[in-house]
C-alpha cells in the first residue's frame, strides 16, 4: 500500500536492476566507445600526416572517420539507439542536424554569391 514512486522517464528500466546489473555493463559499454574514439581520432591523424594515400581522397577519408566518430559517440555515450523509448532523442537529433545544415548552407551560398 505504500509503494513509492519515482518520476522516471517511459522506458527507463527499474531503479533496483540498474543498480545489480547496470554498473559493470555500463563500463563495459563506455570502456568499447572510449577505444574507438581514441582508435578513429588516431587513425584521422595518421590520415592527414601520411603521404601513403592519393592527395585528393584525404578529405573523403576525414569525412568518413568523422562520420564515423559522431556514430561511436552517438550510441556509445550518448545511447541514441532505435528503440521507441528514444525517438524523442531521435527527432531532437534530426533537427539539430537541419538547423546546421541550413546554417553552413547559408554561409555557403553567400560566400558563392559574394564572390561573383
Amino acid at each position: 500500500m505504500t509503494d513509492t514512486r519515482y518520476d522516471r522517464a517511459p522506458g527507463d528500466r527499474p531503479i533496483l536492476a540498474d543498480r545489480e546489473e547496470g554498473t559493470p555493463a555500463g563500463v563495459l559499454v563506455y570502456t568499447i566507445g572510449l577505444v574507438l574514439a581514441v582508435a578513429l581520432t588516431a587513425t584521422s591523424f595518421w590520415v592527414a600526416n601520411t603521404s601513403l594515400l592519393w592527395p585528393p581522397g584525404i578529405a573523403l577519408g576525414l569525412v568518413v572517420l568523422a562520420i564515423a566518430q559522431m556514430g561511436v559517440h552517438l550510441v556509445f555515450f550518448l545511447h541514441i539507439t532505435t528503440g521507441p523509448e528514444n525517438a524523442n532523442n531521435v527527432l531532437a537529433l534530426a533537427f539539430g542536424i537541419l538547423i546546421v545544415m541550413l546554417v553552413v548552407g547559408g554561409f555557403v551560398v553567400d560566400h558563392g554569391e559574394s564572390e561573383t
